[in-house]
């Protein structure tokens, strides 16, 4: 089981190198129904593993020039005072509403990343920062990441596509430093009432990190359309499973 376990952590790094988001939507599954995690602890871990995870993704992003630090800043420092509100926040709610709220999460992300965006040849969108509607939109993203242990890439993709006016290609690059700033103050906020069997998160994190580096170095020569709609049906079949057990369970 803890072969699998790596296995699935080297792929979710891949596709968070590859893609700037969509690791902690297969993350806190698998911490969950393969590494047999509470699903409390799977979210607390999963934003550990993602948040590490991200610093190394960001490294060769940042040496091929696709990550804007002034614009990650200002996003991220308005998502970590959310992602830790809403760590805290969900030390109050029962673990199987988060599990139906990430699987609904994943429902949405997966619809949104088959429909894609208009912004899909990389090319640099004109305009100033909108630096109001960037804080509103990373504490929101930020609320979201604390309480359901999501890293939140792809909303913030479409926040630093949309408000920061970056390019696909740099928004992806950018959204790993938001990422990383975000999972760790949402781990905060979790550690106060959960605790993480190191051990196990550790091994998650460092198969995690390998396919992160092999992710980024891929993100160049992968069109991000196909990767996206393709991952998008997959995303969908898992939160179509997620939701279902959930409710199943708690009938």
């Amino acid at each position: 089981m803890l072969l699998l376990t790596l296995t699935l952590a080297l792929l979710v790094g891949v596709t968070l190198g590859l893609m700037g988001g969509g690791g902690s939507i297969l993350m806190v599954p698998l911490l969950v129904y393969v590494a047999r995690l509470a699903p409390g602890t799977a979210i607390a871990a999963s934003l550990f593993v993602i948040g590490v995870t991200a610093i190394a993704a960001v490294l060769p992003h940042a040496r091929g020039g696709r990550v804007q630090w002034r614009a990650g800043a200002v996003l991220g420092v308005a998502a970590m005072a959310g992602a830790y509100a809403g760590g805290r926040l969900a030390a109050y709610v029962p673990e199987w509403v988060l599990l139906a709220t990430f699987a609904l999460l994943m429902l949405a992300t997966a619809i949104a990343m088959i429909r894609g965006r208009r912004d899909e040849t990389g090319e640099a969108a004109s305009g100033a920062l909108a630096v109001g509607p960037v804080l509103l939109a990373g504490v929101g993203v930020g609320l979201l990441t604390g309480f359901v242990g999501a890293g939140g890439g792809f909303l913030i993709v479409p926040a630093l596509t949309l408000f920061a006016r970056l390019p696909m290609r740099q928004a992806i690059g950018t959204s790993l430093l938001v990422i990383a700033m975000n999972s760790f103050a949402g781990l905060a906020g979790h550690l106060a009432s959960v605790s993480v069997p190191w051990a196990t998160v550790l091994a998650v994190t460092a198969a995690a990190v390998v396919g992160s580096v092999v992710g980024g170095r891929l993100t160049g020569r992968v069109h991000p359309a196909h990767l996206r709609r393709g991952f998008g049906w997959f995303v969908l079949a898992m939160g179509l499973c997620v939701l279902t057990e959930t409710v199943l369970t708690h009938a």
